[in-house]
């Protein structure tokens, strides 16, 4: 028996080791296409009429305030999962692996609930008071499902990433893009003939199709768990015997390794939203209230999105490398785990530094339209 479960880790591991190339490779490409999407719908939202400058406002500052609540809520999640459950796949405890993904499942469906009710109900304070854009009320009321849809879809990404198997979040967020793009599109021009072009109505139905599209991009990602449950308890049958973490353990661990990457990312998120709360803020001092959310548009609408494109190159990188690390640390392989980290800067400075000099020339020269 213990030469079978001996020969069964070994294939799991050589697969997985075959694997992780390509699931490099395919988070990287779906990374692309997400963005690519991402510039379509963003153009046609800004060439639609009646939408604009003016819409990418109401709809960036609801986002924006949404992406707070989603920071907190499933950002750092996935890469504190991975990297558990790597250490412990490292070491051959498939069962304590399980353990973690369903004490974290539980948990963060209720913290997912509870930002999707805090957004909600506080959707008019919010816009009324903290953006002063009052047509932002439907647009958060709208992505308030979102934050528990992507919560699960982040429990979900980070248990199978520690298992190696990255397609499964290639695929989701591909998916997920997909049905963005499709139903911001649809959505919009019902919207639009319906209401007659009215901005805010549009700008909701644009997020609400964020709604639609992270709950497919969840529903895919609990159908793949259901669709490998065979294999996963096969996996979970055959563990070797080790003493299972209380769930008081796993959520202090989780919460050890989540909150810093979390305070990182929030410290974007909260650049952001101090943008939506400032910029409209100040700019109705010197001139028009439409005119400053007009400009606001631009910068959520255009601007934002060019800048944020080169670092979806970055994302599968980071995907990939945690649970790689996590389980070299398990084996204590020091020098593997150095070569890695080695290389992971290598290629994000290979990516950043191009794309530094790529904006900088591009300001410089819109600088030079505007003042010649």
């Amino acid at each position: 028996m213990i030469f079978i479960k001996g020969v069964h880790y070994r294939l799991k591991k050589k697969t997985k080791k075959e694997n992780l190339i390509l699931g490099i490779v395919a988070i990287t490409f779906s990374q692309i296409i997400v963005k690519i999407l991402g510039l379509v719908y963003k153009m046609y939202l800004t060439n639609h009429e009646g939408f604009g400058d003016a819409g990418n406002a109401i709809y960036g500052s609801g986002f924006q305030i949404y992406t707070i609540l989603l920071t907190i809520s499933s950002i750092g999640v996935p890469s504190a999962i991975a990297k558990l459950i790597s250490a412990k796949l490292a070491i051959g405890d498939n069962r304590g692996a399980h353990r973690i993904f369903k004490v974290c499942f539980v948990i963060f469906s209720l913290i997912g609930i509870g930002g999707s009710t805090l957004l909600f109900v506080g959707a008019g304070f919010i816009s009324k008071t903290l953006l002063q854009i009052p047509e932002a009320e439907l647009t958060l009321v709208t992505l308030s499902p979102s934050v528990f849809f992507v919560t699960i879809s982040s429990v979900i990404k980070g248990y199978f990433n520690g298992r190696g198997e990255l397609k499964a979040t290639a695929k989701s967020q591909t998916f997920e893009q997909i049905f963005k793009t499709i139903f911001t599109v649809a959505i919009v021009e019902i919207t639009s003939k319906l209401f007659l072009n009215k901005t805010y109505i549009m700008a909701a139905g644009a997020n609400l199709a964020t709604t639609i599209a992270t709950f497919f991009g969840m529903s895919y990602l609990f159908l793949y768990y259901k669709l490998k449950s065979k294999e996963i308890w096969q996996d979970v049958n055959l563990s070797e015997q080790h003493r299972l973490a209380k769930a008081k353990t796993i959520i202090r661990q989780i919460l050890m390794l989540s909150v810093p990457i979390t305070f990182t990312a929030l410290l974007g998120a909260l650049t952001k939203n101090i943008d939506a709360i400032t910029v409209v803020r100040g700019l109705k001092n010197i001139m028009t209230e439409a005119e400053a959310k007009t400009q606001y548009g631009i910068l959520t609408g255009k601007i934002d999105t060019l800048v944020m494109f080169p670092l979806s190159l970055n994302i599968a990188l980071s995907i990939a490398i945690v649970p790689k690390i996590s389980s070299l640390n398990a084996r204590r392989k020091l020098e593997s785990i150095n070569n890695k980290i080695s290389y992971a800067i290598l290629l994000t400075e290979l990516i950043s530094i191009p794309s530094t000099v790529r904006h900088v020339c591009i300001c410089k020269t819109n600088l030079r339209i505007t003042f010649s």
